[in-house]
């Protein structure tokens, strides 16, 4: 009998190729959407790059509501909870973030606990390890403190909902305890699956080599690939020596996006543009755009990371940065 896991948010950028990694490695998948019209979307997606056969299904599930996650969970082995709101813009009220991020991850460790599930792998980030500060260099016990006064909305959102993850998993009483592990990815690239760019890191490589972002904000920072990502979040299901941890999988030297933009500038993509953005410009743009506040905890920031434990205990090596933002790139161009 084949392996279940209940992977929330199938239909996002990491839930896809989350989805694909499952189905090479011989498990069946069960993908949460909020709404079922996204099925055959992901369904043409991921049949471009595998055949599904019988083993994906699909079922509707919301972060915010009870409905339907424990019959979800029954039949499931593990899950994969994937599904957080990801804006880069801030909101008026925090809360439009921080609320879905902590309840759904709490919704989704309550139920897998209630119904037998062996094991979640949670996505958090890697802003909640240095999301407070300007330069870092993060391992498995960096921490955002959360109650800075300006820690951004999607920030707190990762932090808080990592923190309270960590907090069910340390105070289960019972017979039916749970494993838990945690990724936590920088800033993730890779190529779309379904066509669909309307994610954050897909608009920025979209402006930049369609010439709409003349200028970036000075930022260093360490960047992911959506299929390490995937990989590390399958592999960790069945991995003993992963319980109880939480791993970077990220680059381990920063990159700029000044540096993003020369790759592709490099490599064909003419309208791109290398420059940097001076970041008084940008800390006055931010006055007037919302995503442009949204931005600003990765002005000036120099963030590197140790990344040897998701190394060694998965023997991964990253995928190559400039092989990343190509892949990218090509793949936005081909669905624009």
């Amino acid at each position: 009998m084949k392996k279940k896991v209940l992977l929330t948010g199938i239909s996002g950028f990491v839930g896809q190729h989350c989805a694909v990694e499952l189905l090479k490695q011989g498990y069946k998948v069960k993908g949460s959407v909020r709404n079922l019209s996204k099925e055959q979307e992901v369904r043409r997606g991921l049949a471009e790059v595998i055949d599904v056969k019988d083993n994906l299904e699909f079922c509707k599930l919301d972060l915010l509501n009870d409905t339907g996650w424990e019959q979800a969970m029954r039949d499931c082995d593990y899950v994969l909870h994937v599904a957080s709101p990801f804006v880069i813009a801030q909101p008026k009220d925090e809360n439009e973030l921080i609320k879905p991020a902590v309840d759904g991850t709490l919704r989704a460790l309550k139920f897998a606990q209630k119904t037998g599930v062996k094991k979640v792998v949670l996505t958090s980030s890697t802003v909640a390890m240095a999301g407070d500060k300007k330069v870092n260099h993060l391992h498995e016990n960096s921490w955002t403190n959360a109650k800075k006064d300006k820690v951004s909305a999607y920030i707190k959102s990762k932090t808080m909902a990592e923190k309270a993850a960590w907090d069910f998993y340390n105070n289960q009483t019972g017979p039916n305890k749970i494993q838990l592990t945690v990724v936590n990815p920088g800033p993730i690239y890779g190529p779309t699956l379904t066509g669909n760019l309307s994610g954050a890191s897909m608009e920025l490589i979209k402006k930049v080599i369609t010439g709409k972002m003349p200028m970036l904000p000075n930022s260093n920072y360490v960047m992911s690939d959506v299929r390490d990502i995937a990989k590390i979040h399958v592999a960790a299901l069945e991995n003993l020596k992963s319980e109880g941890r939480r791993f970077i999988v990220s680059s381990a030297k920063p990159y700029s996006f000044v540096g993003v933009a020369k790759i592709l500038k490099d490599n064909g993509f003419k309208k791109a543009s290398p420059k940097r953005a001076p970041s008084l410009m940008v800390k006055f743009m931010s006055l007037f755009d919302s995503e442009m506040k949204g931005m600003l905890p990765f002005v000036d920031v120099l963030v590197s990371a140790d990344i040897s434990p998701a190394m060694e205990i998965f023997k991964w090596k990253p995928i190559p940065f400039e092989k990343t933002i190509i892949d990218t790139a090509v793949s936005i161009e081909k669905n624009l």
